[in-house]
């Protein structure tokens, strides 16, 4: 590895015109991964090193990192973001939607079958074995993600602090606006601590920032540029799109508004990776009626059974709610404001990367997306999937299996449904 990536550093990425054929190029690279990109956000940024990198040579290692970096910064489903710009460095803005396409279009078309067999009337998922034990294998995959995401943000007591007191403040405060309360005011606590804290570099609130920094910097300027009119119309629009979908579906109502927002929301809005969306998604499905706890649980556990990103769970949700076309719009919705800030960020990331003021504030955002999913552990993910001994048993086994055993997230969930079906 460490041969590649000194190859990759010393020489130049290949032009993003480079190639005659650059559809050709993104179908023949993202096609086989959208298949093969089992184990979640962290694994498929590390297929997509090795494909683009390492294989292709899209970029250079530091201009890639610098990618990830920004995606890292964004709200939305990192690794499809890091994918969507990989796609519009090598083919612009139908390149970038064609790689979407194809690394999301399998999972997503997969789990909205899924969704359609779990919305019929004749089937019940809380009185089936194998759901109670997908339910279960759900406690384990979100509790691993706890774990990884605690070990990965918090690295200091202000930001044991800031997740504690948003899991505390999720818990027990029921309101619509809790979670992004709770997100907004941890960016205002990491501001507030680098203003007290800006003549003292070496302050815990700036001990998490990266020693590549120095690395990375400006690299992402080898990316195909984005042109500054079109960096400023996609951050309106996604701004517009958020107030505007939450004013409709608050005002005028019916099936698009509401759906349209409760997704688009959801995707604007996950900080620190794709399972947060699941508190996140839960708060405007479940608590609003459209499906039960069992059958959005079920869907969660199955996704992981899936490549490709964790976000298509709303392929998911969406055909529970809604049927085929109810998984187009919450699949699109979710996924939209993911691209318009990654192409407005391939932009200003130039003048973002450095600024200490808002690596301080993220840090802090993503300490509080850790006490955001710790909640969801607890209820909905625990109350749901632990609901006797012998599911208690089936969710420690598979946690196990995902902490010790290294057991891929897709056999997890097909464990934990056949320990279910004999056991549940």
């Amino acid at each position: 590895m460490n041969a590649h990536s000194t190859s990759s550093d010393s020489s130049p990425s290949r032009s993003s015109s480079s190639s005659p054929h650059p559809a050709r190029d993104i179908a023949r690279s993202f096609g086989p991964l959208s298949f093969t990109a089992f184990g979640g956000p962290v694994a498929h940024v590390a297929y997509f090193r090795r494909e683009f990198v390492e294989r292709r040579e899209w970029l250079s290692d530091k201009a890639y990192a610098s990618v990830v970096g920004l995606s890292q910064f964004l709200p939305g489903p990192g690794s499809s973001q890091v994918g969507m710009a990989l796609g519009y460095h090598r083919g612009g803005f139908a390149g970038l939607g064609l790689a979407w396409l194809l690394f999301t279009a399998p999972s997503a078309i997969l789990l909205a079958c899924f969704g359609l067999f779990m919305g019929t009337g004749s089937f019940n998922a809380a009185d089936a074995g194998w759901v109670k034990g997908l339910l279960a294998a759900a406690v384990a995959v979100v509790l691993h993600a706890v774990v990884g995401m605690a070990k990965n943000f918090l690295h200091s007591v202000l930001h044991w602090v800031i997740a504690v007191a948003t899991l505390l403040l999720v818990l027990f405060v029921e309101h619509p606006l809790v979670q992004i309360g709770a997100i907004l005011a941890a960016g205002a606590v990491g501001l507030l601590v680098h203003s007290l804290a800006k003549e003292n570099p070496t302050d815990g609130a700036d001990a998490t920032e990266s020693t590549d920094d120095a690395a990375t910097r400006d690299d992402i300027r080898s990316v195909r540029p984005v042109p500054k009119n079109v960096a400023y119309a996609c951050l309106v629009t996604f701004f517009v799109l958020l107030v505007g979908l939450w004013v409709g579906a608050n005002t005028v109502g019916g099936y698009v508004l509401t759906r349209a927002h409760a997704f688009y929301h959801a995707g604007a809005l996950v900080f620190g990776g794709g399972h947060v969306v699941l508190p996140l998604l839960e708060e405007q499905t479940v608590a609003t009626g459209w499906m039960s706890q069992e059958q959005f649980l079920s869907g969660y556990s199955v996704t992981q059974a899936v490549p490709g990103p964790i976000f298509t769970f709303a392929a998911y949700v969406g055909a529970v709610d809604g049927g085929v076309w109810g998984a187009v719009l919450a699949t699109l919705a979710i996924f939209l404001p993911a691209g318009l800030l990654m192409v407005s960020g391939l932009y200003f990331w130039t003048k973002w990367q450095d600024n200490q003021r808002l690596k301080t504030a993220f840090t802090a955002i993503n300490a509080a997306v850790v006490g955001l999913l710790a909640a969801a552990l607890i209820d909905p993910v625990a109350v749901h999937g632990i609901t006797s001994v012998p599911a208690g048993i089936i969710a420690a086994a598979c946690y196990l299996g995902t902490r010790f055993v290294s057991l891929p997230p897709w056999l997890i969930a097909a464990g934990g449904a056949l320990a279910g079906f004999i056991f549940l």
